[in-house]
């Protein structure tokens, strides 16, 4: 069983950047692939960023490719999403999920544990 609480969500204006934090529990967290999505109202849930359990590879969307840096660190059981260049389209509740699969993946429904989400609000 892992559980995850996200943090670091807030309002910033377009440009700027925000990082999001996914801590987990549990003792097996370095065996998890990690991923970051969203959901914005009105819209579907889409996949933002993944990352293995060693680190590597990592996936993005094309939305963020070039803007986002997933990242983690097993020795403190948590996950990053780091969010440059934010744009007001990037506003949605962000959400971390984890994998015992292992790989990073896209596919929403591999990953069985999700945090209750950060709101990130990206202001014009």
């Amino acid at each position: 069983q892992v559980q995850l609480v996200e943090s670091g969500g807030g309002l910033v204006q377009a440009g700027g950047s925000l990082r999001v934090s996914c801590a987990a529990s549990g003792r097996t967290f370095g065996r998890f692939a990690m991923g970051w999505f969203r959901q914005a109202p009105g819209k579907e849930r889409e996949f933002v960023a993944a990352i293995s359990w060693s680190g590597a590879p990592t996936y993005y969307a094309d939305s963020v490719k070039g803007r986002f840096t997933i990242s983690r660190d097993n020795a403190k059981n948590t996950a990053y999403l780091q969010m440059n260049s934010l744009k007001p389209e990037d506003t949605a509740v962000y959400y971390c999920a984890a994998s015992s699969r292992g790989v990073a993946t896209p596919n929403v429904y591999e990953y069985a544990y999700r945090g209750q989400g950060t709101q990130v609000t990206v202001s014009s």
